[in-house]
């Protein structure tokens, strides 16, 4: 039936992340001098060098990190090996509408550093918080953050079952983990993270985002694209340009895209991108799945030789 590429989101990026893959292959080198002379900065030098505090800046993580996805993708495909369908976690969408040719690479790539500015810019820093929450039903994790008074607090991501991350304001998002211990939960962990993504506080920036991405070439994709705000496939642009506005501010339903794909009788799976965070997501979810990976020279040979034996 086929494979599914799934990408990466914010958070898998890397210091020297698709160095290899540059190094070996020409094509690669092409798409981070596009993306360089798009962006007016060394894309190559800033992944693959650092520093890691400028490489995690929101609008500078969103541009290299698709740029080392895509290269991986890029490969894949001068291999000949090609997705029957396309996800992505969070920012990896913008990877995977890259791979299904909806929208153009130099677009793409200019619109997440735009996308992670007004991130950036939505919230006033020290307001916002995001927390992974583990060991706790998502259900009993909806009533807690629907009952916490401290402040607006929501369920950014539903990762897999027993891993959810809340977002919010810094008080309700306390609260909440606070609340969630209580419910039994195993873990309540903030992240390392400077915007609280996924909830309605970023409603303002997906009203200046709407704007940007309206000048924005998108087509309809030629891949089969399944989406995180509604775990559903969509090809016609005009769907695909509404969802990725409302991702900003509604939860992704990883967990759900995932079942959406297996349940069309795809189970292998090649995370395209730096990292191994989705694979062990999907497993999660799916234990039956088959979950591979391409993020330097030594996964993308094994990946090859792995896909051929299956």
């Amino acid at each position: 039936m086929g494979v599914c590429f799934v990408f990466p989101g914010q958070g898998s990026q890397a210091v020297g992340m698709g160095k290899t893959l540059y190094d070996r292959f020409d094509a690669v080198k092409t798409l981070y001098a596009e993306a360089s002379e798009t962006l007016g900065y060394d894309v190559a030098k800033m992944s693959f060098e650092g520093p890691a505090e400028e490489l995690n800046k929101t609008h500078v993580t969103q541009p290299c990190l698709l740029t080392a996805s895509v290269a991986a993708c890029l490969v894949l495909r001068e291999k000949g090996i090609v997705p029957a369908v396309v996800a992505g976690h969070s920012l990896g969408e913008y990877s995977a509408l890259v791979a299904a040719g909806s929208i153009a690479f130099r677009d793409a790539v200019k619109l997440v550093e735009t996308r992670g500015r007004i991130m950036q810019e939505a919230v006033a820093p020290g307001t916002g918080l995001m927390a992974a929450i583990l060991g706790i039903d998502r259900a009993k994790l909806d009533g807690i953050c629907a009952g916490v008074t401290e402040g607006y607090v929501g369920v950014a991501n539903y990762n897999c079952p027993g891993q959810t991350v809340i977002s919010g304001e810094k008080a309700a998002v306390e609260a909440a983990m606070a609340k969630a211990k209580e419910a039994g939960a195993k873990r309540a962990l903030p992240l390392a993270v400077s915007v609280p993504s996924h909830c309605k506080l970023m409603e303002p920036a997906g009203v200046r985002f709407a704007e940007v991405l309206s000048a924005v070439p998108v087509v309809d994709a030629q891949v089969r694209f399944v989406n995180n705000v509604d775990a559903k496939e969509l090809s016609a642009a005009a769907d695909i340009r509404a969802s990725l506005v409302r991702q900003l501010s509604q939860s992704v339903l990883w967990e759900d895209c995932v079942k959406t794909i297996t349940a069309a009788g795809i189970t292998k799976f090649v995370e395209v991108g730096p990292g191994k965070v989705l694979g062990g997501l999907i497993k999660r979810i799916e234990p039956a799945a088959t979950c591979l990976n391409v993020e330097d020279t030594d996964s993308l040979d094994k990946t090859l030789e792995g896909l051929m034996q299956l």
